[in-house]
């Protein structure tokens, strides 16, 4: 339940009147350590950078859109979008948020020589001009009604032009300057990400002073963490002992149903046997996805045929491939592969029993003869593969649209071939991928969608799993809700 603003105001008032108040403190605990964190190159989650950075248009807690650094924002024309600034708004290095550091962080990641991991998101955009100081004109490639939401999340964070300039990105990427609700005052790989309140942040002061992010990749250690009072918040709680919290003291279980990422297999289908059609409906036919989310997550997860969610603006209800070992064979037999073949598999322990359901996978396939070669890297090793596609053949990815809750952001990024992070080759998807970028009638756009998602099923790409639920626990002293955008933005965090 959120307390009334102005209750909020009052409580901060009275504290305001204290001579002295504790810091209020508060750790997190996370599977993964971050790599590096400049917003515009991602390779892993946004849930940091959310927090130290900025965009033009934020999300609220009913996903609306609403003014961020932007107080306001209109088409122009078909190609043409226009936003207004607000003023008086610093980098916590004092650098001003303006027109030019708008132009600046949006260019940075169009820029082909900087081979953004995350430029599928804005590439429709072809040109940034500064009006004044307080205006820019974003220009698109074609008619691009998803504009302002793509300027709600990564890669569209605005950074300031003269810092990252004086102390280029590498630097940047492991000190990072902001204008959001919080600023970096640590960051150690593998140990520890540190923030403190922005006390100049233009929506006021967040309540939480100082928060430290912990990697504890051990679900039972990142628990126990939690049950001792070391952390007050941990992700990706292990599915298995659910069960157990719900009856613990002063312990809040929280539960987004479907508010997970897609879990899925991706395919290098330019390779052999994986360029047989055949070959690639046989494996999604030996896969008993029921049995994964049902035995393995503990119903925490939702068997799906599509990338897309249901909360996605074009989402098509393609029902999830039923295992039918008989199909399968027939299929290999077909395509010449009847004695089956050795297969590199790649899967990370990052999503929930993830490592587990990588070896019942491999099980499910050695029924049709197929040798699946499981690895499982660290996660900060299979990013950097991933991003480089020097991963194996198969992998297991996950993959969502929380930064626009369309289903342009499932689909696009990892099907349209040339893309980062495809290891699609399909020219009629990249027919229907590119028609749905230029299409402004919602109805006939919604449409092109369904036939992409479609044409995922007939030819199977990639393979689609389940659909992760998100799973929260924290102490019963911070008030804290799951969020269907996945983020987790502490300048809502109340501790009691």
């Amino acid at each position: 339940m959120r307390l009334p603003a102005v209750k909020f105001a009052t409580t901060a008032l009275l504290f305001a009147l204290l001579p002295s108040v504790q810091a209020a403190e508060l750790t997190i605990g996370q599977p993964t350590s971050a790599t590096a964190m400049d917003p515009g190159f991602l390779k892993e989650s946004a849930t940091l950078v959310d927090n130290i950075f900025d965009t033009l248009v934020r999300r609220a807690d009913d996903m609306s859109l609403q003014p961020g650094l932007a107080t306001e924002w209109k088409a122009i024309n078909d190609t043409t979008w226009q936003f207004t600034l607000r003023q008086g708004v610093n980098f916590t290095d004092g650098e001003p948020v303006n027109a030019e550091a708008v132009k600046f962080s949006l260019d940075r990641i169009l820029d082909p020589a900087n081979h953004a991991p995350t430029i599928s998101y804005i590439r429709t955009i072809k040109s940034v001009d500064v009006i004044n100081d307080y205006q820019v004109q974003i220009h698109t490639n074609g008619p691009d009604p998803l504009l302002p939401t793509r300027m709600s999340r990564y890669p569209a964070y605005i950074v300031p032009p003269a810092y990252v300039k004086k102390v280029g990105a590498s630097e940047f990427a492991r000190k990072p300057v902001g204008s959001g609700a919080y600023k970096l005052d640590s960051f150690i790989p593998d140990e520890k990400v540190v923030m403190v309140a922005n006390e100049s942040y233009w929506r006021g002061k967040p309540a939480i002073d100082r928060v430290t992010w912990r990697p504890i990749p051990e679900a039972t250690a990142r628990l126990t963490a939690l049950l001792t009072g070391e952390v007050q918040l941990i992700e990706s709680v292990p599915a298995d002992i659910v069960p157990a919290l719900k009856n613990r003291p002063n312990v809040a279980l929280e539960q987004v149903k479907g508010g997970g990422l897609t879990i899925y297999l991706g395919l290098k289908d330019d390779e052999k046997p994986l360029n047989d059609v055949r070959v690639r409906q046989a494996l999604s036919l030996a896969l008993n996805r029921q049995a994964y989310t049902q035995q393995l997550l503990h119903g925490f997860g939702t068997p799906t045929g599509t990338m897309a969610g249901a909360n996605d603006f074009g989402y098509l209800a393609v029902p999830a491939t039923a295992q039918d070992v008989a199909k399968a064979k027939s299929l290999l037999a077909e395509a010449g592969y009847a004695k089956g073949f050795t297969l590199r598999f790649q899967a990370p322990r990052r999503y929930i029993a993830s490592a587990d359901v990588a070896q019942a996978i491999v099980q499910d396939l050695a029924t049709i003869g197929v040798k699946a070669e499981l690895e499982v890297p660290e996660w900060s090793v299979y990013t950097q593969q991933v991003a480089s596609q020097k991963q194996a053949p198969m992998y297991m990815l996950a993959w969502g649209s929380t930064q626009t809750l369309d289903a342009d952001a499932a689909l696009f990024p990892i099907l349209r071939s040339g893309e980062p992070y495809s290891t699609v080759h399909d020219a009629e998807l990249d027919k229907l991928l590119d028609r749905s970028r230029q299409i402004v009638d919602p109805a006939e756009r919604k449409k092109v969608l369904a036939q992409i998602q479609q044409r995922v099923a007939e030819q199977q790409p990639l393979l689609p799993l389940y659909r992760e639920d998100t799973l929260y626990a924290h102490s019963t002293s911070l008030n804290f809700t799951g969020r269907v955008d996945a983020r987790i933005p502490l300048f809502d965090l109340r501790l009691k």
